[in-house]
């Protein structure tokens, strides 16, 4: 009895279980309820004339005001919502009013049309009898979507109506009242089955959006919805003139852990990250994947500056600290970019590619910290584009200018090799530096073809050497992820006008952070043909002794950055001594670059260092300058060279 009873409590009682049910409830009377209210008040006037001067003042005229102010003030407090966006507390709130107030309001409307009943003549009545029934009809509709509302208001007209029209003898009203039953119940039949399907379309709806807008391995919220609640935010900001900053985390290091443990590992370490990430944003920011190894921020609260610079130093601090995936252990970074509303943005959209852009140029310049969007940005965002245009639109075969760095042999101080560097004499924008316009270039999607020129000058350079100088020539990572560009390179090399045993090609440990796979293959081809593949910059990159395990290469370049000041850096001597021994030991050859001064010089005899490139022995030279350079080489006489 008692379970009966308790179930019987929860089926006249607004359901708590559900917050998403609460929400669609509440949208659908936001629609439906000013139509009720609309309809009792119709009903009741119309009802209620023929008794104005018949029956007492206070049942034609008083009753009727003050249900009319009540019905009023609800529907424009209902109809003010239509746009409502309520959490499930408030949703909770306004259904337990309504489901407490719609039996209130049957009972008070029926009430009210029985104590005029009296005072009509028959037509009178007969229009009661049929407004006790058909306003239920009308009721119990704008009342679907909340069952325990329907039932009892239902429940109470049909009481009432059953127990008033049985006492009249008049067989037509009690037809009247059996034939309302029997609609009302058929009704409600219909509604309990319309309430399960709303219910379940509510829940299906719910786990669609769930899916579209959560990101299926972390959990987070993923692009979709950060966009989504971006928009709202920059909105809500515009309306109240608040600010908002937008942050995006890049992973330093992750693609390499990837490749190298799998990606089960990797997605594992992603789960991680995420847990750690939310640790730290907890409380002061909403965080989101947005696909791969890159997160986003939404702040708003603490937007200044320093606050900024402060909680992302945070972020990246927290990201270097070990990782334990099992019985795996990786260390990875993060680098991120931060953009202020309104200060930098003035849209969504302009919001999120500031941020992109301070990231990015962070990763370039300072990898693993923190980059806030500046009016210095703006201005080089400015200068990218100028340059941007200008390559789109310059004669590039006429502009671009090949240059030649030599590659010396200490050991028998010899010239073995130069390497193509690439200029851009600029009809627009005067001499534009590799620097600038090489990045722009790869961005744009334009480096293939200055990519196939650069080559081509090259190579047309490189055949009035002698036989014993190779030609060392830089790949892109965007001329090696695509198949085309590296079909095109392949048939250039296999016309070109020397031996391609002479020709080494250089790639950067950025470009296997791309596309594995597809270099992989592009390196195989290239060897193929009988070029020599070099790891440029090694050192700088991440995992770069599991690249020279995976790729054949023939040759190793160490970076200028770890040559530079060894003289009086203790650390980057030690790194230089040990890759030095470490292509010993591989059987592979090495080349140090960025080699200046006397000292540095010295050093690297002292460990054994063998080919160098720097301006130690010269600046890139014009193709011109060439011959000159090596017939000065080829002296018996020492040349003088300040350090």
């Amino acid at each position: 009895m008692l379970a009966r009873m308790a179930r019987l409590r929860q089926f006249f009682s607004v359901s708590v279980n559900d917050p998403e049910l609460l929400k669609a409830q509440y949208r659908a009377f936001a629609y439906q309820l000013p139509m009720l209210y609309c309809i009792l008040l119709i009903s009741s006037w119309i009802m209620v004339l023929p008794y104005i001067g018949r029956a007492p003042a206070v049942l034609a005229v008083v009753i009727p005001v003050v249900l009319t102010a009540f019905c009023v003030t609800r529907a424009i407090q209902w109809w003010s919502r239509l746009h409502a966006d309520p959490c499930a507390e408030e949703a909770l709130a306004a259904l337990r009013r309504t489901n407490m107030l719609a039996p209130l309001l049957s009972v008070l409307f029926t009430g009210w049309a029985i104590l005029l009943f009296p005072y009509g003549d028959t037509v009178a009545q007969d229009h009661i009898a049929f407004f006790m029934g058909i306003t239920a009809i009308g009721c119990i509709f704008c009342l679907m979507h909340l069952r325990s509302a329907a039932f009892l208001v239902a429940l109470i007209d049909n009481a009432f109506m059953i127990g008033f029209l049985s006492t009249q003898d008049n067989s037509a009203y009690a037809a009247i009242a059996a034939n309302v039953v029997l609609v009302t119940g058929a009704l409600l039949v219909i509604l309990l089955f319309h309430y399960r399907d709303f219910a379940r379309m509510v829940t299906l709806n719910a786990e669609n959006r769930q899916l579209a807008n959560c990101d299926s391995l972390t959990g987070l919220p993923n692009r979709r919805h950060f966009f989504e609640k971006l928009d709202a935010a920059v909105a809500s900001c515009r309306y109240t003139e608040g600010t908002l900053a937008v942050g995006i985390i890049d992973l330093d290091g992750f693609k390499p852990i990837n490749d190298l443990y799998g990606h089960v590992i990797g997605d594992r370490l992603l789960c991680a990250v995420t847990e750690r990430l939310s640790l730290l944003c907890a409380g002061q920011v909403d965080l989101a994947r947005l696909g791969g190894d890159e997160f986003a921020l939404l702040v708003t609260q603490g937007t200044a500056d320093e606050d900024l610079r402060r909680f992302g130093t945070q972020l990246c601090d927290g990201l270097r600290a070990p990782f334990r995936i099992g019985d795996v252990t990786v260390q990875i970074g993060g680098s991120l970019g931060f953009a202020s509303f309104p200060d930098h943005a003035r849209t969504a959209e302009q919001l999120y590619e500031l941020a992109d852009y301070a990231l990015y140029h962070g990763k370039r310049h300072r990898r693993g910290t923190v980059n806030i969007f500046t009016v210095d940005h703006d201005t080089q965002i400015q200068r990218d584009a100028a340059v941007e245009i200008a390559l789109r639109k310059a004669d590039l075969e006429r502009e671009l200018v090949v240059v030649f760095q030599p590659i010396v042999d200490i050991a028998s101080d010899r010239t073995v090799a130069f390497e193509a560097l690439a200029r851009w004499k600029s009809v627009a924008l005067g001499d534009v530096p590799p620097t600038q316009f090489i990045p722009i270039a790869e961005r744009s999607g334009l480096i293939g073809r200055l990519t196939v020129i650069l080559l081509g000058k090259a190579l047309a350079a490189a055949r009035h050497w002698p036989d014993t100088i190779r030609l060392s020539f830089n790949l892109s990572a965007h001329d090696l992820c695509s198949p085309q560009i590296v079909l095109q390179i392949i048939q250039m090399l296999n016309d070109a006008p020397i031996e391609t045993s002479r020709i080494d090609l250089e790639i950067t440990e950025t470009a296997l952070l791309h596309d594995m796979e597809q270099v992989q293959e592009a390196i195989r081809m290239l060897k193929l043909l009988g070029c020599s593949v070099s790891l440029d910059d090694f050192g700088t990159g991440y995992s770069s002794l599991s690249h020279l395990h995976a790729l054949p290469f023939t040759k190793i370049k160490i970076d200028r950055s770890f040559v530079q000041g060894m003289d009086s850096k203790p650390a980057s001597y030690k790194i230089v001594k040990s890759l030095l021994a470490l292509t010993r030991d591989m059987g592979i050859d090495c080349v140090v670059e960025g080699v200046e001064t006397v000292e540095e010089m010295s050093l690297l005899r002292e460990l054994g260092g063998k080919m160098v490139q720097g301006y130690y022995f010269s600046r890139p030279m014009e193709e011109k300058d060439i011959a000159g350079f090596l017939a000065d080489r080829a002296r018996p006489e020492p040349m003088l060279r300040s350090g």
